[in-house]
């Protein structure tokens, strides 16, 4: 009978080859599913267009970004429109606190005294003379402070988003707006405005002190355009992902400031174009972070060293000579010889083309590439959302034409 206790053992064998046959084509139809996942993925990131923004501080990526998700993207949440009305606010301060600071620093006090006892630009009893000294002891050497509130129900509020210090200048905004008001109609004002490229003044930002009125309101939101022209440094890497026409773009905006360049590697890796902005504007300016250091010096030298660089070696370059509009403003009242970095210009003074065309052959005269020529350079407006839908298209045409190209297809 004790023999008998071995047959159980006999049949168990069996049972446990066909248990671990189970398992392994188990393990199998899972390694397998992995596989054909992986590769998916691997043919959807390479059909994939990936996309980076890159040039100086202030050039206007930021703003080209922004364009892409009006034309390509989202509808702004009421939360987005919240963050940027903070932000609206907080620009018209920073812009009228260096318009006050550069006022000072040219010596132009005097001329304020002039318009107030000439009588002109009153506000309920506020001469010129008596909002510009609100403005410098409260929002320039911060030695006085004004009572006031933010108005009941405003619809704008306060938004973590924007940060401390915008939230601060927004709630700012309203205790000073008719001081802003004054000022900003007298005629020194404009005249100090004429020579914001001493100082880091944005120059659209015009477009809020001109409309104070309507900023202020308790029901203010912000337009499209109001958060075109806003101004938010770029601290951080931006990515945005839109599907055109049945491909999928990815979209990277990253800091142009010197401080922010260091991050710019990350983004390298299998890039399939850039594009680089350059602001035309900015001949006459100096950078922020590097006060003797000229914009479009800075910007041409760039542009060089991403164009040599070996990470885009074979990428598509599109170069972006944006803010056309305040270009043809400035040349009216800023001669481009005069500029030392750029007394060799010849051209006709206050000629928009010929200006550009001068641009367009110190960005080009430092290259060897026979395919870089002007079917890869436009000249934007990134304000204006017409003219950015034609520039995008084309550029979206030549990236994909380019990449085909690449791949053999012709």
């Amino acid at each position: 009978m004790g023999c008998r206790f071995s047959e159980p053992q006999e049949i168990d064998e069996p049972f446990s080859k066909m248990e671990g046959m189970v398992l392994n084509t188990t393990q199998y139809a899972i390694d397998d599913q992995i596989n054909q996942q992986q590769e998916l993925d691997k043919q959807i990131e390479s059909e994939k267009i990936k996309l980076l923004l890159l040039g100086t501080g202030e050039s206007g990526k930021s703003t080209i970004f922004k364009q892409m998700r009006i034309i390509y993207g989202t509808e702004k949440t009421a939360d987005d429109l919240k963050m940027y009305g903070v932000i609206v606010r907080s620009n018209t301060v920073v812009a009228i606190r260096k318009l006050c600071s550069l006022l000072r620093k040219l010596g132009l006090e005097d001329k304020l005294d002039e318009e107030s006892t000439a009588g002109i630009a009153q506000d309920g009893g506020m001469t010129l003379r008596q909002a510009y000294d609100q403005i410098i002891a409260c929002l320039v050497d911060n030695t006085r402070t004004v009572e006031g509130k933010v108005p009941e129900n405003d619809w704008v509020g306060h938004s973590s988003r924007a940060g401390i210090a915008a939230n601060n200048d927004a709630s700012q905004f309203f205790f000073h707006v008719k001081a802003f008001r004054v000022f900003w109609q007298s005629r020194t004002a404009k005249g100090v405005w004429l020579q914001r490229a001493q100082t880091n003044i944005n120059d659209s930002h015009s477009e809020y002190l001109s409309d104070l009125c309507r900023i202020a309101s308790p029901d203010y939101i912000p337009t499209e355009y109001d958060i075109l022209i806003s101004r938010v440094r770029t601290t951080q890497i931006n990515v945005e992902r839109y599907e055109i026409d049945g491909t999928e773009f990815e979209i990277y905006d990253v800091g142009g400031q010197r401080s922010e360049r260091r991050k710019w590697v990350e983004c390298f890796e299998n890039v399939d174009a850039v594009i680089f902005v350059a602001a035309l504007s900015e001949y006459d300016q100096n950078l922020a972070e590097a006060k003797r250091q000229n914009r479009m010096k800075e910007a041409l030298s760039l542009f060089e060293s991403v164009v040599r660089n070996v990470h885009f070696a074979a990428t598509s370059i599109m170069l972006f000579l944006n803010k056309k509009d305040i270009f043809a403003e400035k040349i009216m009242y800023s001669d481009i010889a005069a500029t030392s970095h750029f007394s060799d210009y010849a051209g006709p003074p206050k000629d928009f083309d010929h200006g550009v065309l001068y641009f367009i052959q110190k960005f080009e005269e430092n290259l060897d590439d026979e395919e870089f020529n002007d079917s890869f350079i436009h000249v934007t407006c990134a304000t204006d959302t017409t003219n950015m839908e034609f520039v995008l298209d084309s550029t979206r045409t030549m990236i994909m034409k380019e990449n085909m190209k690449r791949a053999g297809f012709f």
